[in-house]
């Protein structure tokens, strides 16, 4: 899960914030919003998992609000995060080719052994054959 994802917090943070004891802007943000002014968190609430979604991130400040160097950080992070996963999936799908390759490596050295050992049993009698055969034709 990105670190830095402002649609969505888990209940620890849910939890931070209607904690009696937390920050003044903490217990700012939460009796404002225990007074029902926004309607996500009024009893008309549609769902209790939309109040979960909000406009707000941690701090009460919208997403739009922020320093434009805490966002480009932000992103920096969900890309290197991304590139991070896709590497992972790269060296996954190498290791998956190279055990591949080497268990193709494996058959076609015993399918090689095999015909090898057939190869050779053909010629042993090949051998005995020719034996057997020399002594003909010497009445002719």
């Amino acid at each position: 899960m990105p670190l830095f994802h402002s649609s969505s917090h888990s209940s620890s943070d849910r939890s931070s914030i209607d904690d009696p004891n937390t920050t003044s802007s903490h217990s700012h943000r939460r009796s404002r919003h225990s007074s029902g002014s926004h309607s996500h968190y009024s009893s008309s609430s549609t769902s209790p998992s939309s109040s979960r979604h909000h406009n707000h991130s941690l701090f009460g400040h919208s997403r739009k609000n922020e320093d434009p160097s805490i966002l480009a950080a932000k992103e920096q992070v969900s890309r290197a995060e991304a590139a991070e996963r896709e590497a992972d999936r790269a060296l996954m799908a190498s290791k998956r080719a190279v055990r591949e390759a080497r268990e193709h490596v494996r058959r076609l050295d015993e399918e090689a052994k095999m015909e090898a050992r057939a190869a050779k049993m053909k010629q042993d009698q090949v051998k005995s054959i020719t034996k057997r055969a020399k002594p003909l034709g010497r009445h002719v």
